[in-house]
C-alpha cells in the first residue's frame, strides 16, 4: 500500500510503500534461472519444429535406419539418466552439509557426463566416416544442429560442474554455493528430459519409419 507523507522542504508528497518485505536471499537468482530455462526450451522447441519438417527429407541420402545403433544410443541414454541421479545424490549430501559426499557424487556425474559425451562424439565421428555429414541432406543437417546443440549444453554443463567443484572445494558449501548447485541441478535435469525427447523423436521414431 502507498502513502503520501508531507515533505516540510517541498510542496510535492513523497510516496513510498509502507508494507514493504524482506526478500528472500537469492530469489533473484533463482527467478532469473527459470527465465533462462524457459529461453532454453524455445530454442530446443524451434529444433525440434524444424527436425520434425525436415527429418524426412533425405535427398537420396542415408535414412535413421541406416545410420543410428539403437543400442550404442540406449547406453548413451541410460549415461545421462545415470548422472541426473548421482546428481540427485549430491543434492541430498548437500542439504547434509556434508562436502566430502557431495564432492564424490558431483564428481561421479561429471564422469558419467563425460561418458555421454565422448560417445556422442563416436556417433558423430562414424557418421561423418561414412559420408553422413550435415551437407549431405537436410535431415543430416537438422540432426547434427539438434543434437549438436544439446551436446554443447551437456559440454558446458560439465564445465559449469567442474567450476562450482573447485568452488566448493575453495569455501564449502556456503550459501552461494549451494544456490548455484540449485541452480545447476535444475539445468541438469532440464537436459535430462530434452535428451528423453531426443532419444524418442530423433532415434526410435526415425528407426521405425
Amino acid at each position: 500500500m502507498s502513502v503520501a507523507v508531507a515533505n516540510p522542504k517541498d510542496a510535492d508528497p513523497i510516496f513510498y510503500v509502507v508494507d514493504e518485505h524482506a526478500h528472500p536471499e537469492g530469489s533473484s537468482t533463482l527467478l532469473g534461472f527459470w527465465l533462462y530455462l524457459m529461453s532454453d526450451c524455445l530454442i530446443f522447441a524451434i529444433l525440434f519444429a524444424t527436425y520434425g519438417v525436415l527429418g524426412t527429407n533425405y535427398a537420396a541420402g542415408p535414412a535413421p535406419k541406416d545410420l543410428f545403433d539403437l543400442k550404442l544410443v540406449a547406453v548413451n541414454t541410460a549415461m545421462l539418466l545415470l548422472s541426473s541421479i548421482t546428481y540427485g545424490f549430491a543434492m541430498l549430501t548437500m542439504e547434509k552439509r556434508q562436502v566430502g559426499a557431495t564432492q564424490m557424487w558431483l564428481a561421479i556425474t561429471g564422469l558419467f557426463g563425460l561418458a555421454f559425451l565422448s560417445i556422442e562424439l563416436y556417433e558423430f565421428h562414424h557418421m561423418i566416416h561414412e559420408g553422413a555429414t550435415p551437407q549431405r541432406s537436410a535431415f543430416l543437417s537438422s540432426f547434427f544442429t539438434l543434437v549438436g546443440t544439446h551436446g554443447l549444453h551437456v559440454t558446458f554443463g560439465i564445465i559449469w560442474l567442474v567450476t562450482l567443484m573447485t568452488q566448493v572445494a575453495r569455501k564449502g558449501l556456503i550459501e552461494a554455493n549451494r544456490r548455484r548447485l540449485m541452480c545447476l541441478s535444475m539445468f541438469w535435469h532440464f537436459l535430462d528430459v530434452v535428451w528423453i525427447g531426443v532419444f524418442t523423436f530423433v532415434y526410435l521414431l526415425g528407426v521405425l519409419r
